[in-house]
């Protein structure tokens, strides 16, 4: 039987669920959607960049990753609203459990997308095309905000058809469309084709997907290497990727902050690493997941990266052990001199076997203490929130003569707090 697969995915996703509960939730009269608008971080915590964006703000040339500073010069008129990522699960969990309702194979690609499998389930509903409007306009009516629905026997053309015209329409792709409706887009339009691949597509004389599915695959090879073949496939119509209901196992944890300031000192940057060692530490345990190496990464102001890395003897999920590692690894990554305006912790080469630590004649440090202790703040936070327990070091900004104390999150990394919740009584809903 030949696979059908459909590609869902919200249009302007943030901005339409802030459209959506604004309008359905707070009152609101005005829709973001109709109006030069978008969902942007704050400038003032240096996450100042375009998050969503409406239909008519795209008309001013605004797009995601855009500084708001940059979009504001280009459309004055551009209203922002900050963005609420607890909406945005809510809204994301609402939307995927309208689409398990006909089919139990849907696999999540992002937070706003969706891949379905069909093939066993859409005579139950009637034809493929029927099938898609009904879910589509379900979402519509039901949640308040609009999905494209791309169709064809695999995960590449369904999502290449769910992009061709938007909002809330359902496209097909079959194989006998491909040339019709894929090859005369422009290569950049290619799942999968970046800047980095479409600029040397265009210096090959490579502008549309159809110039790139008749193009020499062995010539594409030489220039590109593997991608080049991947491109070649994917310009004509070849995916053999299967829908996975089911999240492959986790290969690793790491959260990075932006400060809201240069760290200039290396106690601010200590301060840093144990926020962020906090939240790596707390997954890994969610998970009962150990790590085996672990890595920091810093962003300069100046905006270079560097990274290092090290092999534990021992996995481990303690908060205080992936510290202190991490200071280790700063140590030798860091001049103490060029400030620093994003840091990162990462973990890989996890283990499920937890407890099995190698014992050390020369190391005196009580590891059952320490996970006992990690436990129990696990616990207290989980029963009474995150802010319950934190380390008296993040309460004062004068504590340990650390002056960055007070602005750093005792928790930080992963989805800020300002992005988190959303106090909508110091905003104007009009």
């Amino acid at each position: 039987m030949e696979k059908l697969i459909f590609h869902v995915d919200v249009n302007s996703a943030f901005l339409s669920w802030e459209a959506a509960y604004r309008l359905y939730h707070l009152g609101g009269t005005l829709d973001l959607r109709t109006i030069p608008s978008a969902i942007s971080g704050n400038i003032a915590m240096r996450h100042g960049i375009i998050l969503a964006k409406s239909l008519p703000a795209k008309k001013y040339g605004i797009y995601t990753g855009m500084s708001v500073v940059e979009a504001l010069e280009r459309c004055p008129e551009l209203m922002t609203a900050p963005p609420n990522y607890s909406l945005y699960e809510k809204c994301s969990h609402a939307f995927l459990d309208i689409l398990r309702e006909y089919t139990p194979d849907v696999e999540i690609y992002s937070i706003d997308e969706a891949f379905m499998d069909m093939t066993e389930t859409v005579h139950l509903f009637g034809t493929p095309r029927e099938t898609a409007c009904a879910i589509k306009d379900r979402i519509r009516e039901e949640l308040g905000f609009t999905v494209n629905i791309g169709i064809s026997v695999n995960k590449l053309l369904a999502k290449m058809a769910g992009e061709l015209k938007k909002p809330d329409l359902v496209h097909t792709i079959f194989p006998g469309e491909i040339a019709e409706k894929m090859w005369p887009l422009p290569v950049e339009e290619l799942f999968f084709a970046g800047r980095a691949t479409t600029k040397k597509l265009h210096a090959m004389g490579i502008y549309t997907i159809g110039e790139l599915a008749k193009a020499d695959r062995e010539l594409l090879r030489c220039h590109l290497k593997q991608q080049g073949e991947t491109v070649w496939n994917f310009a004509n119509g070849i995916d053999f990727s299967e829908v996975i209901a089911e999240a492959p196992p986790q290969k690793g944890y790491g959260n990075s902050t932006t400060t809201p300031f240069d760290v200039e000192d290396a106690g601010t940057a200590r301060l840093v690493l144990l926020a962020l060692a906090e939240t790596v530490a707390s997954r890994l345990r969610e998970n009962q997941a150990e790590a085996e190496i672990i890595s920091v990464g810093v962003k300069s102001s100046a905006l270079k990266y560097a990274s290092h890395q090290m092999i534990l003897t021992n996995p481990t999920n303690i908060t205080w052990e992936i510290y202190q590692y991490a200071c280790e690894l700063l140590d030798q990554l860091w001049d103490k001199e060029t400030p620093i305006r994003q840091m990162g912790i990462h973990t890989s080469r996890l283990s499920q076997e937890t407890g099995n630590r190698q014992l050390d004649l020369f190391d005196n440090t009580d590891y059952i203490k320490l996970e006992k202790l990690d436990r129990t703040i696990d616990t207290i936070r989980r029963r009474y929130g995150i802010d319950a327990v934190k380390r008296a070091v993040f309460i004062s900004d004068t504590a340990r003569g650390h002056p960055g104390a007070r602005a750093l999150d005792h928790m930080e990394g992963g989805i800020s707090r300002e992005k988190r919740v959303v106090d909508y009584s110091r905003l104007v809903i009009q």
